[in-house]
């Protein structure tokens, strides 16, 4: 069998987690049968480990990008829309004056801006910048999990060729959930039906858990993940009515400038004054307020408990005892990760089953 190095730094560059020493005696004592397996795991790990690296950069300088296309679309978008609507008002007291060339040459100088905020608008609001820098840093932080773990097991053993395909496996998951391009495999941002985020490999349901644990995965998926489900919800329809009126609001100021000037319009420079300012507010609430990040982090916690339900599920349904993970240790995890201690989650899982409802109260207490 292959000897490594025991060391593995998680903070360390991907080329130095990939530097391991395997010594010649080593490799030539390895029998060729079934250990050659877990010597070609040890082989090929350190791959994953580097690959594993280079996507945390990736998804850490998308994700800087596209938060810097929030920001640069917001500030370019408002001040076009302020200075068309100031531009509608200097032609509103200019129409009042004898030159006729003045009002005409401020009028086609709003309505251009006026169509190229709405054009950019339109634009914002089909890629949802802030949503994409929340994907991004979702899966840079998911990544780096990922690795961590991989570098891990690493330290402490030698891995399997099975352990590698398992990482394989998650990566081309993660991969599929969280998507580079813009065109084409972009995620659909005004999905027709709203389901917490799925970045692993699916795993098949199981029915036979302990009455303790089953009780958690009960509240879990009752209180937990269908609340998150529900905040996705509002977040979406408030992104829906945010990107329509976005876009709607500097048209209708476009035709109130294109209006300036004509006997009876009194109404027009109005119109194009205050749709403009509207559109401003509604731009900023929607993208200053990060509206399409609240909804892809409700998601995402969503799909954090999910993992968490399938995690305990497959964990108390395995069969083998080897594979199986140490009833205490689990239990550790849950509780960490809920932010509970042991006491709080036994009570938890007690109180469901006494009542036989769900609880008011929510399984997690961190977030």
């Amino acid at each position: 069998m292959l000897s490594l190095q025991a060391s593995c730094d998680p903070l360390a560059s991907p080329s130095q987690l990939c530097r391991r020493k395997i010594s010649r005696a080593a490799v030539e004592a390895t029998p060729l049968s079934g250990p050659t397996l877990l010597s070609m795991g040890s082989a090929k790990e350190p791959v994953n480990v580097k690959a594993l690296g280079d996507r945390v950069e990736m998804h850490k300088n998308i994700g800087k990008q596209r938060d810097n296309w929030n920001s640069l679309f917001l500030i370019s978008v408002n001040m076009m829309m302020l200075a068309a609507a100031i531009v509608v008002g200097m032609a509103t007291v200019s129409a009042v004056s004898n030159d006729q060339a003045r009002p005409l040459a401020l009028k086609a100088t709003s309505t251009v801006l006026y169509l190229a905020a709405t054009v950019m608008l339109v634009v914002v609001n089909v890629i949802q910048p802030s949503q994409l820098a929340e994907e991004q840093r979702n899966a840079a932080r998911l990544f780096k999990q990922l690795r961590d773990q991989v570098c891990t097991k690493l330290s402490i053993g030698t891995p399997s060729i099975m352990d590698v395909d398992d990482v394989m496996e998650k990566v081309l998951a993660l991969d599929k959930a969280y998507p580079l391009p813009l065109l084409g495999k972009m995620l659909e941002k005004v999905p027709k039906m709203i389901e917490p985020a799925v970045w692993w490999p699916q795993r098949s349901q199981h029915e036979n858990l302990e009455d303790g644990m089953r009780d958690v995965v009960g509240v879990l998926r009752r209180k937990d993940s269908a609340d998150y489900l529900r905040l996705s919800k509002k977040a979406l329809k408030m992104n829906k009515v945010l990107a329509i009126s976005g876009p709607l609001l500097p048209i209708l100021a476009t035709f109130g400038s294109l209006m300036v000037g004509f006997p009876h319009r009194s109404w027009a420079s109005v119109m194009g004054t205050v749709c403009g300012a509207l559109a401003c507010i509604v731009n900023t609430i929607g993208h200053e307020g990060q509206v399409g990040m609240a909804f892809e982090m409700y998601r995402n916690n969503a799909g954090f408990f999910k993992l968490m339900e399938e995690n305990i599920e497959s964990n108390l349904s395995e069969r083998n005892a080897e594979k199986r993970e140490n009833g205490d240790i689990l239990r550790l995890k849950v509780a960490l990760q809920l932010g509970r201690n042991f006491s709080e989650l036994e009570k938890l899982g007690k109180s469901l089953s006494c009542d036989g409802e769900a609880l008011e109260e929510f399984a997690s207490k961190l977030f």
